[in-house]
């Protein structure tokens, strides 16, 4: 019988999950171009090709900057604004729903309209020009220095409302009763945060930095709408390299590519649940 319940689950599982990462580890191994038959066998060196390749690792290095980056400004600045929004202030509940609203945007919106926020003498520039920063606008999606950070901060932008509302969650099941007796024992609004908010948010904080990373891994749709990459890779991901490969009919190479992201996003996940969630999975959520 239960096997009678799980049985579509798994056809499923098995059909659109199992079976092409089964697929591209197969073409991973061969020199192939979508069309030709599967005959050319390389082995791994597609595999060290990819780690050889220059423009890989550029791509694999901006996506650890893109998860630094989220790790120490993303998710503070969400839960600073949770704390925020946690108190009685007036107009809370339409600063929550626009707080959250770029999170609702889709991917390719968000790209197109900062896209045009950040070209030149666009309205970003315009701004900083009335307000006497003008000497100070750039090529924010043409200079190499700087492209990065402009994505990362559209990136913050569309996602930032989302770890907002997870810390909002989280700051909703502490009891007030805690916060109360601690003042009256004399604690600052400070110790009451260190010693008794962040504890008892850890297990929040940790899945919202778990989404985060795996988010940054995996990251294409707003890179791609914004900046294809360029100029000249500075805001390639291994995700935006990955459609390069497939674009120049390199599916062999591609394939391989994918599996790399693949694996490197599930060591990642399990390395991340084995010593970051290890405490919530097993029943503290205390951050020591």
């Amino acid at each position: 019988m239960i096997i009678a319940f799980l049985s579509p689950a798994l056809i499923l599982y098995g059909v659109f999950v199992i079976y092409p990462i089964v697929q591209s580890t197969r073409y991973s191994l061969y020199d192939w171009n979508g069309l030709e038959a599967l005959d050319k066998f390389v082995g791994f060196d597609n595999f060290r090709r990819a780690f050889s390749d220059a423009n890989f690792t550029a791509a694999l290095r901006h996506n650890v900057i893109l998860i630094v980056l989220s790790l120490a400004f993303q998710i503070p600045f969400a839960l600073g604004l949770a704390m925020l929004l946690n108190t009685r202030i007036k107009g809370r509940a339409i600063l929550r729903t626009l707080f959250f609203a770029p999170y609702v945007l889709s991917e390719v919106v968000t790209g197109v309209v900062w896209r045009q926020i950040l070209r030149p003498k666009g309205l970003l520039d315009q701004v900083m020009t009335t307000v006497g920063l003008g000497a100070h606008t750039q090529g924010w999606l043409s200079n190499p220095d700087v492209v990065l950070y402009a994505l990362f901060f559209v990136i913050s932008w569309k996602y930032f409302g989302f770890h907002m509302v997870i810390m909002l969650a989280g700051l909703q099941q502490i009891p007030k009763e805690l916060g109360e007796a601690a003042s009256i024992d004399g604690a600052t609004s400070w110790q009451k945060f260190r010693y008794v908010t962040l504890p008892l948010l850890g297990p929040t904080i940790r899945v919202s930095g778990f989404l985060s990373i795996i988010g940054a891994l995996q990251l294409f749709d707003l890179v791609w709408v914004t900046t294809k990459g360029g100029p000249i890779g500075s805001s390639s991901t291994m995700a935006t390299y990955l459609y390069d490969q497939f674009r120049k009919s390199l599916f062999g190479y591609a394939s391989a590519v994918s599996i790399v992201i693949f694996v490197l996003s599930l060591v990642v996940a399990l390395l991340y649940q084995r010593f970051a969630l290890r405490r919530d999975l097993g029943g503290t959520g205390l951050v020591g």
